[in-house]
């Protein structure tokens, strides 16, 4: 079994309440996913995000193939951090943390994704000219997005 990482670290000019009033609402998921993925949520995100909530969307990866996602949240500290694992989906395994924390410039979050893909063999031959540089573009377009929305720190 081969495991993968992808790390992100964004530092913006706001305190971590503002940041995690935004991250912590599953709507706003919407606003941070690149159109091309054709996200839409089914259920599970009427409310702020609670340790044990299910959120059930559907996504369009790849090829215009439309496949069903649900995430759990696992883990919760309001205002410090997340954690969302796939529950069904695109990937054989998905862990998801989220970390806020209040610098004396504003706010450092810092996501780590652990992740499998499927299909054994094929799927790592395929891992770095499909998927990686699929989940890259995916973290680059919510970079963008989050500076938009709150500014950023270089």
């Amino acid at each position: 079994m081969k495991l993968y990482q992808l790390k992100t670290v964004q530092r913006f000019p706001v305190g971590s309440e503002k940041l995690w009033e935004f991250i912590a609402t599953p709507k706003n998921l919407a606003v941070i996913t690149p159109a091309s993925m054709g996200f839409k949520t089914k259920s599970g995100d009427e409310r702020e995000m609670f340790a044990g909530q299910i959120i059930d969307y559907t996504i369009t990866p790849l090829l215009g193939l439309k496949m069903d996602w649900v995430t759990e949240i696992t883990h919760v500290e309001n205002g410090s951090y997340f954690v969302d694992e796939q529950r069904f989906g695109p990937y054989a395994f998905w862990h998801h943390k989220h970390f806020l924390v209040d610098t004396e410039f504003g706010c450092e979050m810092t996501d780590v994704v652990h992740y499998k893909v499927p299909m054994g063999f094929l799927g790592q031959l395929v891992h770095p000219f499909l998927v990686r540089p699929k989940l890259e573009q995916i973290f680059e377009f919510r970079r963008k997005k989050l500076i938009a929305l709150f500014g950023a720190i270089d």
